[in-house]
């Protein structure tokens, strides 16, 4: 009889742990990094969905018919804004009218590079720097209040823990980059601001302002004459996009190839993903301007 008892108890708790994650709110996030961030705040209390996976990128990606449903389901969507999820644009205006829609790049906190003109960059990876990520942080944690307002407590509770991780991140990477912060290097396209302005790295500048245009031959012949004046130690490309052309525009100078990504290609998606992309940035970074001669 005892036994009986006990397996009843326990299939009652399975089902009631099982309710209270049906009855977790549906989120959907629209690319790796920012997932990391809004899972990281409902850890504990669900999973939000991810949209853009396996490190394609936002840029060329289109939404399938499954992704439109979830989204069409989703009573919060984030997503960074037009200058990034194009594909979106049209979806969350159709699919997520009885969603919460937040846009980060309006987010209170959060800081978006000027480019020379004035403008906003039209690929703004904004999550690339601890304070944006700290706005992000607590623009999920007043929407997701909003809509499930029974777990407060704890979505504030993990977002003070992912605020600390945040500040020994930072530490932990300004003391990785310190030693390479005034050797030059060229980027594969125009999204590392934030990072380069929060670690104050020296980038001569961008291959690409779109990754998905191919630079014409004065930009190219304009960089290489830029990567042999200052001494660019690196020229990076990126997982997603012609590691070829780097190739050749450094072919006959003395700088060399890196490779950096900004959206997590290979990442597990999940609350450490974030803190792993961030590491990886820094490493990357470090370990081909190392040992450089510039000054």
């Amino acid at each position: 009889m005892k036994r009986w008892i006990f397996i009843g108890g326990v299939c009652l708790a399975l089902l009631g742990s099982a309710s209270a994650f049906a009855a977790s709110p549906r989120v959907l996030v629209s690319i790796l990094p920012i997932h990391s961030l809004v899972a990281g705040v409902m850890e504990g209390i669900g999973s939000p969905e991810l949209l853009v996976r396996g490190g394609a990128s936002p840029h060329a990606t289109s939404l399938r018919p499954s992704d439109a449903k979830v989204l069409s389901r989703a009573k919060l969507v984030f997503w960074v804004g037009e200058g990034l999820e194009t594909f979106l644009i049209k979806p969350i205006r159709g699919l997520a009218k009885n969603a919460l829609v937040i846009k980060l790049l309006s987010a209170p906190g959060v800081s978006v590079a000027k480019s020379a003109g004035g403008h906003d960059h039209g690929d703004p990876h904004i999550w690339l720097s601890t304070p944006n990520a700290r706005a992000i942080i607590d623009a999920a944690v007043g929407a997701l209040i909003k809509i499930d307002s029974k777990n407060t407590a704890r979505y504030h509770a993990n977002a003070e823990k992912l605020q600390a991780r945040l500040s020994r991140l930072h530490a932990e990477l300004d003391q990785k980059l310190a030693p390479v912060r005034k050797v030059p290097y060229v980027v594969f396209h125009d999204a590392y601001d934030a990072f380069e302005r929060e670690f104050k790295l020296r980038s001569l500048g961008a291959v690409t302002i779109n990754p998905d245009r191919k630079p014409g031959v004065r930009k190219l012949s304009r960089l290489r004459h830029e990567i042999a004046q200052h001494k660019a130690r690196c020229v990076f490309a990126e997982p997603q996009f012609r590691p070829a052309l780097i190739k050749t525009l450094i072919a006959g100078t003395n700088a060399r190839m890196g490779i950096l990504d900004p959206m997590g290609a290979d990442l597990t998606p999940g609350p450490n993903a974030y803190f792993k992309l961030m590491r990886r940035m820094a490493a990357a970074l470090s370990t081909c301007l190392a040992n450089s001669t510039s000054p």
